[in-house]
């Protein structure tokens, strides 16, 4: 089956406790609730696109424990083809520690496990599929010569690229050319220009710089204030939903699930925002990374709201 969407990237098993609020240093706080989710920025942007909608393939490493189970079946129930993911044998399913507290503000602690593993040699086995793809979707839970790998093959198969810079290292010039979609949050963005990101104007402005960085298309989202997006010729920003954040695991990936279909479909940049602006609100307001992606229709019921 072609899939329009090839997501290369980390595949987790979320361990969450709920607090009443997060611990400082040295302290100590009871949780009240915990569960496990699948979870991983890779597989839940596959999750995301899927449940919309699109046509997914995931590609990556998990490992040969008994938690990649739980990986590989939320995976198949939200329709994403698990074809292009490799076992590797004797390492563990990479995971994820998450507090939430009763604002859903989170902390996370990701340890790799099987998407260290990831290698160029995964990409070149990739390159069929993303020959006939017609987006490319990264993140950086994975090793960055493997992302820097991709994006260049991508491109040689006249595929796009979109990256979402989590968690954020320095990239370098000749990979932000790579880059079709750029998808960074305010911290993200304060990271790569050295500029703080604190508002719309600011977050203008850092759009501005990672576009003359070499990226071609720049979207910066604020949480519940929204985003700015910019590409040449083209600018501007989009508030926020005004909804009742659960859970804010995951928001950034919904949006980026929500992004990739709409630009797939054709949509033009700021229609494709829109897009994925209402999917993150949504996303927000359940518990859980896959758990809480909203499917296609009630993402256009919330829009006729």
């Amino acid at each position: 089956m072609n899939r329009d969407i090839i997501v290369l990237g980390s595949m987790n098993v979320d361990f969450v406790v709920t607090v009443k609020r997060r611990p400082g240093k040295g302290e100590t706080v009871p949780g009240y609730e915990f569960s496990i989710f699948p979870g991983g920025k890779g597989a839940n942007q596959a999750v995301a696109a899927a449940k919309l909608g699109g046509k997914v393939a995931m590609a990556g490493r998990i490992g040969d424990d008994v938690f990649s189970k739980v990986v590989l079946d939320s995976l198949s129930s939200a329709g994403v083809g698990d074809e292009l993911i490799v076992t590797t044998q004797d390492v563990p399913t990479g995971s994820a520690f998450i507090t939430v507290d009763e604002k859903g503000e989170n902390s996370i602690i990701v340890v790799p496990g099987a998407n260290g593993y990831c290698s160029k040699a995964d990409v070149d086995a990739l390159r069929p599929y993303l020959e006939k793809a017609k987006m490319l979707m990264l993140q950086l839970e994975i090793p960055l010569e493997t992302v820097e790998y991709a994006v260049s093959i991508a491109r040689s198969c006249g595929t796009r690229v979109m990256l979402d810079p989590a968690p954020p290292v320095p990239l370098s010039e000749e990979l932000l050319r790579g880059i079709d979609i750029l998808t960074p949050n305010e911290h993200e963005a304060s990271f790569l220009t050295g500029r703080q990101v604190v508002d719309v104007e600011s977050a203008r402005l850092a759009a501005s710089d990672l576009l003359n960085a070499g990226a071609r298309a720049v979207v910066i989202k604020l949480g519940g204030r929204g985003l700015v997006y910019a590409e040449e010729g083209n600018s501007g920003s989009i508030p926020g939903h005004r909804v009742q954040a659960v859970d804010t695991t995951a928001a950034g990936d919904a949006f980026a699930g929500g992004l990739a279909v709409a630009l797939c479909e054709g949509n033009s940049l700021e229609e494709a925002c829109r897009f994925a602006n209402a999917v993150g609100a949504l996303a927000v307001t359940r518990k859980g990374a896959q758990t809480s992606m909203p499917e296609r229709r009630e993402l256009e019921v919330f829009l006729q709201v």
